[in-house]
């Protein structure tokens, strides 16, 4: 009797176990898709995609200058050309394809702006670059000061011999694998923290 009895006790406890493992599946899986909801990008009209358009970019934060650029100011600074630069989506796909863009390296303005570093071993910083519409790429001091990123990281104003369509000014990072996730239209800031 004692047998059947912890048999059935087991045949209950892993019954349970059993329903609570597809509940767990079930709350991750709805995570996962509102995750990905999350991430999409509503299609927009041309008029709403003029509404988040900037016509000047903010560098603030950890900054000794704080900055505010525009297409003018940026063709004053150093102006790199980069050619056939691709946009990749996050599965490798290439959205875009542009034969020849013009911009300025993203450290180049830190520089300018000049980031509030108590000593040369003070690099405990992240970059972010926002869009009007709250989309936010962020990089690391060492990415952009002590990495081959740093020769790769953009802000462009310039594609195919045109001024930027979609935001005047997108930052980008040429060497990313997928450079669909750090392609910032609508840029609005670049903001520099320092890690707590």
């Amino acid at each position: 009797m004692k047998t059947k009895n912890y048999i059935l006790i087991l045949l209950i406890a892993f019954s349970c176990s059993m329903c609570n493992s597809s509940k767990k599946e079930e709350k991750i899986s709805t995570e996962k898709t509102s995750e990905t909801k999350k991430h999409q990008h509503e299609t927009l009209t041309a008029e709403d995609s003029l509404k988040l358009v900037n016509y000047q970019i903010e560098v603030k934060g950890e900054v000794e200058f704080p900055l505010r650029l525009t297409v003018d100011s940026l063709r004053k600074m150093k102006v790199v050309t980069i050619d056939n630069l691709k946009i990749t989506g996050k599965n490798g796909e290439v959205k875009r394809e542009i034969k020849a863009c013009k911009g300025v390296l993203l450290k180049d303005i830190l520089e300018k702006a000049k980031i509030k570093q108590e000593d040369h071993k003070d690099r405990n910083f992240y970059i972010v670059a926002r869009a009007s519409d709250d989309y936010k790429a962020t990089f690391s001091w060492a990415e952009l000061f002590n990495n081959p990123t740093g020769e790769n990281a953009y802000i462009l104003f310039e594609e195919n011999g045109k001024p930027v369509k979609n935001g005047e000014m997108i930052a980008i990072c040429q060497n990313d694998t997928r450079t669909g996730p750090r392609h910032v239209y609508w840029l609005k800031s670049i903001e520099v923290y320092k890690v707590q």
